[in-house]
């Protein structure tokens, strides 16, 4: 089974909270000889670029895979490094534009009024058609450079999403990757321990120390609930064969089985699955476990231990409510 030729750039975005497993799950994508992963496209946070590492531990400004996007980039008529993509909708946002973007998705009716308020800027109206034809020649080049037929977009954010969706070029489907908000919670009290690569030479990108700071398990809940809640609004608007819902414990738990049912819903051949995903080349910039070189896939369940019972209280209160819609259990 091939991906269906068309006109329009194949993408696939993984839509979920921050360290839902997004990372693993992209990988495992771009394994695949028909797919093509390289993390988060919106890429804006990628530290130091003479420090940062690609997931083939070279400095991505020496990475021969990213020379060679630049240079497709370069034949369509872009001016492009990634370490300064310039391809996330808030790139060149005046302060004006950053306050309208700032909210989550939301219902049909305050996104119009947001669309209406956004319009109402000449820097908006100048600048939102050159933001996705750059996204889409981004993928067109990541594709070409890779031999792919379909890239993979781990961003994860809701309002990157809305916007993709509008882009004339792109044929995207939708992967809404859920995973346990407890899990989620504890990567967000501790990231450097729970969220990042387990050498810590290699956190941070490879500068050895992470760069997101603690926030606590109330705010991971608070996050856990308005990101999901916010890729909901999201796939209201879109037709229902063009998305699908998983759960990050089953892709570690069931592997091959998810992943056959998400290769069938992409539209290539679930038997080209690699399990070995670290052992494929992959120039892969965000989470820091795309540096770890065990492809072990094992679930994360750590803060059964980890979470007092404070903890796990605070989170109930917040989200238990959602937690159940989702289907975990208290």
């Amino acid at each position: 089974m091939k991906i269906m030729k068309t006109e329009k750039k194949q993408l696939i975005y993984l839509a979920a909270a921050s360290h839902s497993g997004s990372t693993m799950t992209a990988m495992l994508l771009g394994a695949h000889p028909d797919l093509c992963s390289v993390g988060e496209l919106k890429a804006v946070h990628l530290g130091d670029k003479d420090s940062y590492l690609c997931s083939c531990k070279t400095l991505v400004g020496e990475c021969s895979f990213w020379q060679g996007v630049s240079e497709k980039m370069a034949k369509r008529g872009q001016d492009f490094c990634i370490s300064d993509a310039r391809t996330d909708i808030r790139t060149g946002a005046t302060p004006y534009i950053r306050r309208l973007l700032k909210p989550l998705v939301r219902s049909p009716l305050m996104e119009l009024i947001r669309d209406s308020l956004l319009t109402l800027s000449p820097t908006w109206r100048k600048q939102l058609p050159q933001l996705q034809k750059r996204n889409a020649d981004y993928i067109s080049a990541i594709a070409e450079q890779a031999g792919a037929d379909a890239v993979v977009d781990s961003s994860k954010i809701g309002i990157r999403l809305k916007y993709l969706l509008k882009n004339k070029d792109l044929d995207i489907k939708v992967i809404w990757v859920v995973r346990d908000g407890r899990g989620v919670s504890l990567a967000y009290k501790n990231p450097s321990e729970y969220a990042d690569a387990k050498d810590p030479t290699l956190r941070g990108g490879g500068a050895g120390k992470t760069q997101e700071h603690g926030r606590g398990v109330e705010t991971g809940a608070h996050e856990w609930i308005r990101c999901n809640q916010e890729t909901q609004a999201v796939l209201a608007t879109m037709d229902k064969n063009k998305w699908i819902k998983v759960h990050y414990e089953d892709i570690c738990n069931h592997t091959e089985k998810t992943l056959d049912e998400i290769f069938k819903f992409i539209g290539v051949d679930p038997n080209k699955k690699r399990l070995d995903f670290k052992a494929v080349e992959h120039h892969v910039v965000g989470n820091g476990m795309r540096l770890d070189d065990s492809d072990v896939i094992k679930l994360d369940d750590r803060w059964k231990i980890e979470l007092s019972e404070t903890d796990l209280k605070c989170f109930y209160n917040i989200a238990g409510e959602y937690h159940k819609k989702l289907g975990y259990d208290a």
